[in-house]
Formats: structure tokens, sequence, C-alpha cells
């Protein structure tokens, strides 16, 4: 019997001892190689005299200085990627009207992120109609709290999830030269949005061109410019919101 309990203790502290590398493995991995934002194009935004950024407990808040934001987009990063690296490629979204919130995912990973929309939401409670988005997994991530928002935007990203019979207004933009999600996987996931979603790739475009954090592993190689790259986001970005303004 001694014996036996000596085993079943052993046994026990092992799987113990399994589970803490595993969580420390994990929490460690996850601080690990977050792709910084880049230093000069997030001065250049915070520079932008028609937006105000706010640094809030919901998420990076840029907020337009004219008129009344009836609209809003919250926006989420891709994995270990700071949630900064985006304000410069949406700060021409929010001059031209729209609120963006950019969360910040709870240990730089979206999928560890179970918090709704109304977590996000709650940095502008005066702004009426919400769009969800994301980059990458934080696309993936968006398309889990679509049924929430009004319209779904996703940056070289794709469902996992069927919202084909949503209803929703998707945009799904993509880059010729994405060398993670590429063109084929997002033309294979089509089929989970509703058949009036807009697709469009962007010719040029790589993985991290939907950001500012400089080049990323297995990524192709952009041949767009960072201002044409913005120019293009922001053309087809706006659109949609104006549509949720006039609903």
């Amino acid at each position: 019997m001694k014996k036996k309990r000596r085993l079943l203790r052993w046994i026990l502290l092992s799987i113990v001892l399994v589970v803490i590398i595993a969580v420390v493995g994990t929490l460690a991995w996850t601080q690990i190689g977050v792709m910084q934002a880049e230093p000069e194009p997030l001065a250049e935004a915070k520079a932008n005299p028609a937006i105000a950024i706010t640094d809030a407990p919901e998420g990076i808040v840029l907020a337009p200085l004219e008129g009344v934001s009836d609209t809003g987009l919250v926006f989420i990063p891709g994995a270990k990627v700071d949630p900064w690296a985006y304000v410069a490629i949406l700060q021409h979204v929010a001059a031209a009207g729209t609120t963006v919130v950019i969360t910040r995912p709870w240990l730089n990973l979206a999928f560890f992120d179970l918090r709704g929309m109304d977590s996000f939401t709650a940095a502008a409670p005066d702004v009426e109609n919400w769009s969800v988005g994301g980059h990458s997994l934080g696309g993936v991530r968006a398309c889990q709290l679509a049924e929430d928002a009004d319209a779904l935007v996703l940056f070289a990203s794709y469902c996992a999830s069927d919202l084909s019979d949503s209803g929703l207004d998707v945009l799904s933009l993509a880059g010729t030269e994405d060398g993670l999600s590429t063109p084929t996987k997002i033309a294979d996931a089509r089929h989970r949005l509703p058949d009036d979603a807009l697709l469009v790739e962007i010719d040029g475009a790589s993985h991290a061109s939907f950001g500012d954090y400089g080049p990323q592993p297995g990524d192709g190689t952009p041949t767009i410019s960072v201002e044409e790259m913005r120019r293009v986001v922001t053309e087809q970005l706006v659109p949609i919101v104006t549509l949720l303004d006039a609903e």
C-alpha cells in the first residue's frame, strides 16, 4: 500500500509539474517576440490634427475632432502585434468621422481574449452604429463578435465561424503578396461570408502591410508604398462606415 501511495503521489506531482511548465511556457511565449509599432508612423499619426488619440482602459481610441461621430469600429490586432501598430493605418478612417477603438488582446493573442463588444464600445457610449474588424488572428476573433455588430471588416484574415446567413455588411481586404493569410486561403473560406460580401485584393500588399510593425517571418515582400496602402484601406473602409451611418 505504501508503495502504491508513493507511486500515486509521484504521478500526481508529475502531472502538476507538467501543467505548471506548460502554463509558464505559454505565458512566456506570448510575451516573447511581440512585434512593436514602428516609431515614425506612430509619431506621424499622433501629430494628425484631425483626430484625438486616447490611451483608454477599453483600448486605444482614435476620435475625429470635427463633427459628431455616429459610427465606430472596434479593431482587434493580429497575434503578438503591438496595438499601437495600427494607429497609423486607421488614422484617416477616424479623421473621416469614425471613432476607432483598437483593442489590447489578453496575452497579446485574440483567442485568449473573451471580452464582448460592449467591453470596447464603452469607450465611446455616444456612438450608435458599430462595426468590428481585425487583422489576421484578430479578424478571426472579430468574426466571433460580429453578431453584436453592424458590419465586419477583415484585414488579411478569414472567418472560422459561418456568417453566410448573418446579413452583415462585410469587407475583406487581402494582399497579393501575403505569405501568411494568402489570397488562396481567404478564397477557400469565402463560403463562410454572406453572398454580397465585398472581397478586395490589394495589389502589392503583404501581411505586414496592414500595420506598421516591420517585416514578419513567413510573409511575402510588399511592393506597395506605405502611403498608397493607407489610401486604399481608407478608400475601402469609409464607404462601409457611410452605409452604416445612412442606415
